[in-house]
């Protein structure tokens, strides 16, 4: 029934879900010429579709894990679904060249799905992925107007705090991670995927199972740079304030000062820059600057 998002009963096929890492043989050879044999540690890359009343809309290159959450979210920071209750039951398959996340629309956003007539081809790192015209690219929604106010030392504390959250890329070190810390700091919530967009999705999709949406109360941490559509799925969330270890591109400068959305950059050691909104972040106390 659509309404109340769950999985599916487990079966053979959703048992044989690839693991998220996978051991590989590798030989290291220095400058001077020496090798050496090692066993290390890859991030598995999966092609993920998604099935909406079987119908394959989207196919993106993902880690298999958190589909479920990936599948909601993806759903509702790309405007298909408005909320859960637009979804049913979601079933993750395995599949010969992949896996299948299929999921249950209901009738009004599957027939707004239709009329889009979008197929995706998602890949690794991509930014905005397939849309079949210019129009589509930047959506309109209501800016986010939370008045979540945070301290230097909160930003800080969940930098530090991330890369010990990050257990997959702490393996593999080739995997991105979007967090949800709160106002002083504290790391509530990660998500990990080799794709940036994806581990948002994943992030989002766990806050509409917990009929925790909008999040106006949780800074966003991310691993890599921004792209506006990083802060565009941030906003469709309601988050107010998203923070980078990279730097943004300037369509997501310009996305977060049209979005409401205080964008924070090269968030590193003990500095970082402020591309928008800076009101949310108290900044009496510059001393820790570098």
């Amino acid at each position: 029934m659509v309404g109340e998002p769950h999985k599916a009963e487990e079966n053979e096929e959703t048992s044989a879900l690839p693991p998220v890492t996978q051991p590989a043989s590798v030989r290291r050879i220095a400058r001077d010429g020496t090798a050496l044999d090692r066993i290390d540690v890859l991030a598995e890359e999966t092609p993920v579709a998604l099935v909406y009343n079987g119908i394959s809309h989207a196919v993106m290159m993902a880690s298999p894990a958190d589909l479920e959450d990936f599948a909601l979210g993806f759903s509702v920071s790309e405007g298909i679904a408005d909320d859960k209750t637009d979804i049913g039951e979601i079933e993750t398959v395995a599949v010969d060249q992949g896996i299948e996340v299929r999921i249950a629309l209901s009738s009004r956003a599957f027939w707004r799905l239709k009329e889009r007539r979008r197929t995706l081809a998602g890949r690794t790192g991509c930014g905005l992925c397939g849309v079949d015209s210019l129009d589509q690219t930047v959506r309109v929604m209501e800016p986010v107007t939370a008045d979540l106010k945070v301290s230097l030392d909160a930003i800080h504390r969940a930098l530090d705090n991330l890369p010990e959250a990050q257990i997959n890329n702490r393996a593999t070190r080739s995997m991105h991670a979007a967090a949800f810390a709160t106002a002083q700091g504290e790391l509530r919530l990660v998500r990990e995927d080799v794709g940036r967009h994806n581990a948002l999705d994943k992030l989002v999709g766990s806050q509409v199972i917990a009929n925790a949406m909008p999040v106006h109360d949780r800074i966003l941490m991310v691993s890599g740079r921004v792209s506006f559509e990083i802060v565009q799925k941030a906003a469709v969330a309601g988050i107010p304030i998203v923070c980078a270890i990279s730097a943004p591109s300037d369509l997501a400068i310009e996305t977060a000062e049209r979005l409401g959305v205080t964008l924070v950059g090269f968030l590193r050691g003990t500095a970082f820059n402020v591309y928008a909104h800076d009101a949310r972040i108290d900044l009496r106390d510059l001393s820790g600057w570098g």
